[in-house]
């Protein structure tokens, strides 16, 4: 299958973003609270409001950058492949290194007194039902498994459907990204109630409306790049504006906030960041390269593993630019992404030298399956 130039470009934006976020969360986290936030939201000062608003509110497109990605390459599913063969796959692809961290987070920490030996034995009594209490990032290895459940389902549709079909499920799930503020403002509404969140829209909500989105601007979009670029820029500053100021206007410095309420407008899954989302990733189409710079390859490839560990090197950049040195927080922020990327991408590169080090990474190949002549079978 020949390389897509592009996407290589995304992933690596993307997960330079996810570090960017968790970078912002040490500026608005309640006193106790780790290396990311917690239920509660504390501002310090009006430039922690300024700058986290503006950087993690520009970066909520990571996440959903992901997902769109994933649906890209996914989505339908090769013809002739049947839905288990799909399944052994994708769990060979993450589910080792996903696992191998999980144990990481339940046990590494201790060495440096980060957690105790019985939230570890907690931690690793639990590994089966969520993720470890420091690891708050592998979240979103749940969303993204059952999107790989679903797309065998939603597969067959999806190679027959029209533009237009597509379009109305696109439609639908807009309307569903606007949720959160019609509950904010309306209450509850389309059937919602104290013993009913399943409303009317619930099943053209959350992130599948992204991988139907990804679907139709592969296979049915047939924009010219400077229209692409044109409403792409515009989605994605509208998108982006908006994100920020949800955040910015509510962060009233020296205030403990309500983290859900307060990032409201941070929900993967809102109607803005689907515009700031939907522009970026229409801008990245416009790359019309058909190769690239070896370190961009390598990133990509890397960027799973980078996506897991980040997390144990970003604490401690935080202690170095925050906590000891004191940069501004304009400044520190990206210096602290910076450098925790920089050094989740020498670590993995490392770990490709180590025997055994591609399944820490999740870029172990699955194991190719035996031909078996006809008559043979």
């Amino acid at each position: 299958m020949k390389r897509i130039v592009f996407l290589d470009y995304v992933r690596v934006f993307a997960c330079f973003l996810v570090m960017l976020v968790h970078a912002c969360e040490n500026y608005y986290g309640a006193p106790g609270s780790t290396d990311m936030a917690g239920p509660q939201a504390f501002l310090a000062n009006e430039a922690d409001r300024l700058w986290v608003s503006v950087f993690d509110g520009f970066s909520r497109m990571s996440v959903p950058l992901f997902m769109i990605v994933s649906a890209f390459l996914l989505v339908p599913m090769k013809e002739g492949q049947s839905a288990i063969e799909f399944y052994k796959r994708r769990a060979w692809r993450i589910l080792p290194a996903f696992f191998i961290f999980m144990v990481i987070y339940s046990t590494v920490p201790m060495l440096w007194g980060q957690i105790d030996m019985a939230t570890s034995t907690t931690d690793l009594s639990r590994l089966l039902l969520n993720f470890p209490t420091l690891a708050g990032h592998l979240w979103f290895m749940y969303p993204l498994i059952s999107l790989y459940l679903f797309i065998p389902i939603i597969s067959p549709w999806l190679a027959k459907a029209s533009a237009r079909e597509e379009r109305f499920f696109i439609g639908l799930f807009l309307i569903s990204t606007c949720m959160p503020y019609l509950n904010r403002w309306c209450g509850e509404v389309w059937g919602q109630c104290f013993w009913n969140e399943f409303h009317m829209l619930w099943y053209f909500s959350g992130y599948l409306g992204y991988l139907v989105l990804a679907h139709y601007i592969r296979v049915h979009l047939d924009w010219s790049r400077s229209k692409r670029l044109a409403i792409g820029a515009t989605s994605m500053t509208v998108g982006a504006i908006w994100t920020i100021l949800s955040f910015y206007i509510q962060a009233v410095p020296g205030q403990l906030h309500d983290t859900p309420t307060l990032e409201i407008g941070w929900s993967f899954c809102t109607i803005n960041c689907v515009l700031l989302t939907a522009g970026a990733f229409l801008l990245f189409t416009c790359i019309r390269r058909t190769d690239e710079p070896k370190i961009v390859s390598e990133m990509s490839n890397l960027s799973y593993g980078m996506y897991l560990m980040h997390i144990l090197w970003l604490g401690f950049w935080v202690g170095i630019f925050k906590d000891g040195m004191q940069l501004p927080t304009g400044v520190a922020i990206p210096v602290i992404a910076i450098c925790c990327f920089i050094s989740c991408f020498v670590t993995s590169k490392l770990l490709t030298y180590i025997p055994g080090g591609n399944w820490v990474l999740g870029t172990a190949s699955a194991p190719r399956q035996k031909k078996v002549s006809a008559e043979a079978a």
